[in-house]
């Protein structure tokens, strides 16, 4: 069984038809933006969770200036000749 239908269960243990009808119209007022107070959950944050969770990277961006230093560094690496 799922919630929803637990849920609904629950309400007609614990309202009357005239209660329950009253719930409805409130529910479909918040559905069409009629209560501005009240918003449904945002599904979005939990289909996506990690959205703008993110720290930002403290080096800048490489630019054409260093790019061009770091072609003319020597290379440090040894080279070996076998005899």
């Amino acid at each position: 069984m799922t919630k929803i239908a637990r849920f609904i269960i629950w309400i007609c243990s614990k309202f009357t038809k005239t209660e329950i009808e009253q719930i409805i119209n409130g529910l479909l007022d918040v559905l069409q933006n009629r209560n501005p107070e009240v918003k449904p959950k945002d599904d979005f944050q939990e289909k996506h969770p990690n959205y703008r969770n993110f720290s930002v990277d403290p080096n800048p961006p490489l630019t054409e200036t260093s790019l061009l230093t770091l072609k003319k560094k020597p290379s440090q690496q040894k080279t070996t000749r076998c005899s």
